[in-house]
């Protein structure tokens, strides 16, 4: 079986580090543990590797945040993957640093990366990580906190539960969606 997990985040070394940018740290982590590269291609990078007896599609979009539904529809039709086999791993600003959620649908939550993916594939019937980037700003600074890096207590959370996200994803694809929902939320 093939799987795409998509890692959401904006291109650029002013957004490396970003809270907005955990998608993509979450599938760096994956591929540094298992020696995979990313490769510079169409609408994003991507790096292929396999668990047991899935191949794994990790895509890092190029497109910003905002238009990310264009590289997820073209890969997705590139690699001919079906959509309840995609995996979208986002930061969220409901839930507590560190927290995961994983969930079959649901809303993009005013996410412009989901809401565009969303518009793009006709529905929010999609597979989704949400990793929790915590929600600790003045009223109005919505924007400035999801551009800001973690400090230095909050990355030793990010890094280990990065490395749980990465057990989430390996899980969706040998175990379902069912299965990783159940073992990893709220871990």
């Amino acid at each position: 079986m093939k799987y795409l997990i998509v890692g959401l985040g904006n291109i650029g070394p002013e957004y490396d580090g970003t809270r907005h940018n955990i998608g993509f740290r979450v599938l760096d982590a994956l591929t540094k543990a298992s020696n995979t590269a990313f490769e510079d291609r169409r609408y994003g990078f991507v790096a292929h590797m396999r668990v047991k007896n899935a191949e794994l599609v990790l895509l890092k979009p190029s497109t910003y945040m905002n238009l990310s539904g264009n590289a997820v529809r073209y890969w997705l039709l590139q690699e001919k993957i079906p959509v309840e086999n995609m995996l979208v791993v986002v930061d969220d600003l409901s839930l507590p640093l560190g927290t995961i959620r994983i969930r079959q649908g649901g809303s993009d939550g005013g996410h412009n990366g989901l809401k565009h993916i969303a518009q793009t594939l006709g529905g929010q019937g999609y597979n989704r990580l949400r990793f929790g980037i915590g929600n600790d700003f003045p009223r109005g600074a919505q924007v400035d906190f999801v551009l800001s890096g973690f400090s230095p207590e909050e990355e030793q959370i990010v890094n280990e539960k990065a490395l749980v996200a990465c057990e989430a994803i390996k899980a969706f694809a040998l175990c379902g969606i069912q299965y990783a929902m159940c073992n990893y939320n709220n871990k």
